[in-house]
């Protein structure tokens, strides 16, 4: 049996099966040492498996929709429904249930979405109606939300020191990164070589072992934690306004590009009006459900308002390219799948080697802003894609760019965003974080398809081929990519660059050990 996570050094339990002229000769300390770093690590993996399930769901059924459309008979409008009852929960719930985690305990929330989610993937795989495959779908949003949202306040508790929490936060952004492209990649083969259920099937066995695996190897709540805040009475108004405020969010930007505008400001406003109500509750609260003063951290705000144009830029780049693949290039499923994963493989080559060292070198600031010029230039590229391109020639080396500034400049702005906040407000800020990503990648993917389907439908009406008015709509839409990544540049480099010293300087160096 693994050890637990922070288990003092004298509780860990002995082999008694060691050879005790062997432990005799042993430091009792170092041995302490290696056991609890082997918990940490093994928490980690489990911590990242769970995010890994969340992430891959978001993008797997993606290539799959054609096939789902076809077996259930789904309209073209009814079929966005197929991810928008996801993403709705998903996005909405990500801060209560990063709070509710700070109330009732990381872990509880931790395990309870990830079985949560593997049982709503079951009845996904098993669906034989519409009706009850985005009722599923609706769940898995849920426990998705309720596994993600505290993931961060985990890794951050399991690895307080600066250059061990660099690498961490690292693997985890890696392991995020390379989801989403391997997502494209395994709904392609597992629809072509089975059938669309098994995207949602094999959820089953792995949710299973993690779920196992976490009991197992992540730490129990400290016993302080556990309900405190609901037993002290939670703000459960504040609760309603925010979540509905999230969700209305979510839903008038992922149907944006399906309804008459007009309709979409009045749902903006409705959402603006939530939110409002909700400042104002959290401001009178005796016990708020998010604490206003956790966003006077210019490192906090800022880090998240640079991470959702950053991450608006690459739905964009994954969601656009993929079509300019299929559309222009004429890729099939699993032949785009195969042309993403250079992306994926890069950054986690990346991410894993030298992503904390560098950062630990370099402070996370000056990681940054480089990766985000190299983000500015491979969206550049893009932005001059023809209609009779090539991928090697116009497509990898912008995928390449764009690989390597999102390897570095992901763990920077994690760890930037998350160095300001108490312990006892890491969930939270956790959850944060992650709603901050939905809804970028949300509202960036709802401007960006929308300009290009606008502009190609333009060109089409006065006569352009299919080819070259399609490219030009992803033409269209990679220059405002390259636009949003600018301006992501521009407020990490005026806001985060007095958010705190300690935070922006690098580590000191350590002894070489040779």
């Amino acid at each position: 049996m693994l050890p637990r996570t922070g288990a003092p050094a004298e509780e860990l339990p002995q082999d008694p099966h060691s050879d005790s002229d062997s432990d005799s000769h042993s430091d009792p300390a170092e041995s302490a040492h290696h056991s609890r770093t082997y918990s940490r690590r093994a928490s980690l993996v489990v911590l990242c498996a769970g995010a890994l399930m969340t992430i891959l769901d978001g993008s797997v059924v993606t290539v799959a929709m054609p096939a789902i459309q076809s077996d259930l008979g789904f309209s073209s409008s009814g079929l966005a429904w197929i991810v928008n009852a996801y993403l709705i929960p998903f996005g909405g719930l990500l801060l209560l249930m990063g709070r509710l985690g700070d109330l009732v305990g990381r872990r509880r929330m931790f395990t309870a979405g990830l079985a949560l989610f593997t049982v709503a993937s079951v009845l996904c795989g098993v669906a034989t109606g519409q009706s009850v495959l985005i009722a599923a779908r609706a769940v898995q949003g849920v426990g998705g939300a309720m596994t993600s949202a505290v993931v961060l306040g985990m890794l951050i508790a399991l690895f307080p020191e600066p250059r061990e929490q660099a690498g961490a936060i690292a693997v985890f952004s890696a392991v995020g990164a390379a989801g989403g492209a391997l997502g494209t990649f395994l709904g392609g083969a597992l629809t072509q070589a089975l059938s669309w259920h098994w995207i949602f099937l094999i959820n089953l066995p792995i949710g299973i072992a993690a779920w196992i695996a976490a009991l197992r190897v992540l730490a129990p709540d400290r016993a302080p934690d556990r309900g405190a805040g609901l037993g002290r009475g939670a703000d459960h108004l504040g609760a309603v306004l925010v979540t509905g405020a999230l969700m209305l969010t979510v839903y008038a930007i992922v149907g944006a590009g399906e309804r008459p505008v007009g309709r979409t400001l009045i749902l903006a406003a409705l959402s603006l009006g939530l939110f409002a109500a909700f400042i104002l509750r959290q401001a009178r609260a005796e016990r708020p459900l998010l604490r206003l003063r956790l966003f006077r951290s210019r490192l906090l705000t800022g880090a998240n308002g640079v991470q959702m144009l950053m991450i608006a830029t690459m739905f964009g780049f994954q969601y656009i390219g993929a079509l300019y693949i299929q559309r222009v290039l004429g890729y099939g499923e699993l032949r785009t799948g195969l042309a993403f994963l250079p992306a994926p493989v890069l950054i986690g080559v990346l991410m894993l080697g030298l992503s904390a060292r560098t950062i630990g070198r370099f402070g996370p600031y000056r990681v940054l802003l480089a990766g985000l010029v190299l983000i500015v230039a491979g969206m550049a590229l893009l932005s001059r894609v023809p209609a009779s391109g090539a991928y090697v020639v116009d497509v990898l080396p912008a995928m390449l760019l764009l690989g390597a500034g999102f390897a570095g400049a992901m763990p920077a702005v994690t760890g930037l965003a998350m160095s300001g906040v108490a312990e006892e407000d890491a969930g939270l800020a956790s959850g944060v974080f992650n709603t901050t990503q939905v809804v970028g990648g949300s509202l960036g993917l709802a401007v960006l398809t929308t300009l290009a389907a606008s502009r190609t439908g333009e060109l089409l009406a006065g006569g352009e081929s299919f080819a070259s008015a399609t490219a030009d709509g992803y033409r269209l839409a990679f220059t405002v990519a390259t636009g949003i990544a600018v301006a992501g540049f521009v407020v990490a480099a005026v806001v985060l660059r007095v958010a705190g010293r300690d935070s922006l300087a690098p580590a000191a160096p350590t002894r070489s050990r040779h």
